[in-house]
């Protein structure tokens, strides 16, 4: 497959994941638009990409659980020469639902699910217009594991595997690549600051952030739709796949199924 090339637009670009996207698109020989809250760590990682590399980069405070942020961001995508969104930034919380309150809720409602959707929304109307362009958007293998951990920060992770198989569905067709990551364990400071260890887990349990972003990059060169970095049997996610499209024809009719019915016929 043919790279794009162009401008990348990275959210939380100012270490971990996005970051190291960033070292790696610059390398290829993306310009690039860095957004994340941290100007000064965003200002040193340019400086030297600049210096690296040669492309231009241009930074962007932005705090994405605020409206006015996110529509600032939103307007830099409609301004047309964007050709990629890393759709990185994400926080996990500190505790279950039983221990966060409506603000702790509402902030990582916004940030891991409302953002990354107005984003890619704004994305796709330009790219589509132009008949090219890609969206990465980067989920969590917790998607396909509720049980584990708190449901909060999981199903913002299903939101959107669910949000881009849809529009990879949608809008291949017109020209725009959608991939989704799931990440296992990273080592990036999203443990941190929601007050966890990451050492506490054995060490083949986490992936170092490097090998995450190359082998991410890799699916993207592939046109994957999705990418599991750590699955060694890509086997088990086609099993999967084929397992849920089966249920389709399945899933909404008139009659209640058989199993669910009111009456029993009676015995002769």
């Amino acid at each position: 497959m043919p790279q794009l090339s162009g401008t990348a637009l990275i959210t939380g670009a100012s270490s971990g994941i996005g970051a190291v996207y960033a070292d790696r698109l610059a390398r290829r020989g993306y310009d690039l638009v860095l957004a994340a809250r941290d100007v000064a760590r965003m200002e040193t990682l340019a400086e030297r990409l600049r210096g690296e590399t040669g492309v231009k980069i241009e930074i962007i405070a932005a705090d994405l659980t605020r409206d006015a942020d996110v529509a600032t961001l939103e307007a830099r995508l409609e301004s047309g020469d964007i050709t990629l969104l890393i759709n990185n930034a994400g926080k996990s919380l500190n505790g279950s639902v039983l221990e966060n309150g409506p603000e702790e809720i509402n902030a990582i409602t916004a940030l891991n699910v409302t953002a990354p959707t107005r984003l890619a929304a704004a994305a796709a109307k330009v790219f589509v217009a132009k008949g090219e362009g890609a969206i990465v958007n980067i989920a969590s293998v917790l998607a396909l594991a509720p049980e584990m951990f708190d449901g909060i920060y999981s199903g913002t992770k299903a939101f959107l595997l669910n949000l881009s198989q849809a529009m990879s569905a949608q809008l291949a067709a017109k020209g725009v690549y959608i991939q989704v990551v799931l990440p296992g364990a990273t080592r990036t400071e999203i443990w941190a600051r929601s007050g966890k260890d990451v050492d506490a887990f054995p060490p083949d349990f986490v992936m170092e952030v490097e090998d995450l972003v190359d082998a991410a990059l890799l699916g993207f060169d592939r046109r994957e739709p999705v990418t599991i970095p750590p699955l060694p049997d890509e086997g088990q996610w086609t099993a999967l796949q084929e397992a849920r499209l089966a249920l389709g024809p399945n899933l909404s009719k008139r009659a209640v199924a058989q199993r669910y019915a009111s009456t029993v016929t009676e015995a002769a």
